[in-house]
């Protein structure tokens, strides 16, 4: 964890995970500037390995307990999320994703976008989340 003072004297905390790409891409898992705190991109990597091939739904699920224990280090919460980000492979999982990330947020529903992409960085890869809080300072 680092934590540093912003130019209007705002304190940034950053966190990484110890995830394969952050050191060598230069990267935090999760930055909190005062009340907001946002997830770098969250996949279905445990332990540097791609779990759940082949599965979207198994995949959401896990990127968004990555997204919330990040989160949970800067003390946000689930009811604290104000925005996801779902980027999918193919627009064949947005069902499944979508109710993956209903089962973790139907009673909060941040706003969200899905989008399908050409593809993420491990080829195993079938979803990425983004993650944003919002928490009133005090």
């Amino acid at each position: 964890m680092t934590t540093t003072e912003a130019g209007d004297g705002a304190v940034v905390t950053r966190l990484g995970s110890g995830g394969p790409w952050e050191a060598l891409y230069g990267y935090s898992r999760v930055v909190r500037v005062g009340p907001l705190a946002i997830t770098a991109g969250c996949t279905s990597t445990v332990d540097g390995q791609v779990v759940h091939v082949g599965d979207a739904a198994a995949q959401t699920a896990q990127a968004l307990r990555i997204g919330l224990a990040a989160l949970a280090e800067v003390g946000a919460g689930p009811t604290d999320v104000i925005r996801t980000r779902m980027y999918v492979t193919d627009r064949l999982y947005a069902d499944e994703v979508g109710r993956a990330h209903n089962a973790v947020f139907g009673a909060v529903r941040p706003v969200a976008t899905m989008v399908v992409v050409a593809g993420l960085i491990d080829p195993d890869h079938l979803v990425e989340v983004e993650l944003e809080a919002w928490l009133p300072e005090g």
